[in-house]
């Protein structure tokens, strides 16, 4: 997707906005992605307390879904292409995923 940048050098059409609440929901969401696999799981099959999973992970998958609803409004607000939403999907799957996503929408702003 090519964007059309502004004299100021930011891009041209997008949604700052809606963009940076998807970064701040894609940091929050990352963070409880680590906070569920290196907290609560080691809680649960380390020291037998099951009950942090369920609740950590309920959460999460809370979050998850938000930041996924954010992922497909952001192809008509910000507007992101498809491919880049999926991506940020894929992302979110994986550890540490959302912070490296982040570079790639921080890099819409130029």
């Amino acid at each position: 997707m090519e964007v059309e940048l502004e004299s100021s050098g930011r891009a041209r059409g997008i949604d700052a906005r809606s963009l940076e609440q998807l970064r701040t929901m894609g940091t929050v969401e990352g963070c409880s992605t680590l906070l569920l696999f290196f907290g609560a799981m080691p809680l649960k099959y380390l020291a037998g307390y099951p009950l942090a999973v369920t609740i950590v992970g309920a959460i999460h998958g809370v979050l998850f879904v938000l930041l996924c609803a954010l992922l497909v409004r952001g192809i008509a607000r910000v507007p992101l292409a498809p491919s880049l939403a999926s991506l940020g999907i894929a992302a979110a799957i994986v550890p540490f995923g959302p912070f490296l996503y982040d570079r790639k929408l921080r890099a819409l702003l130029g």
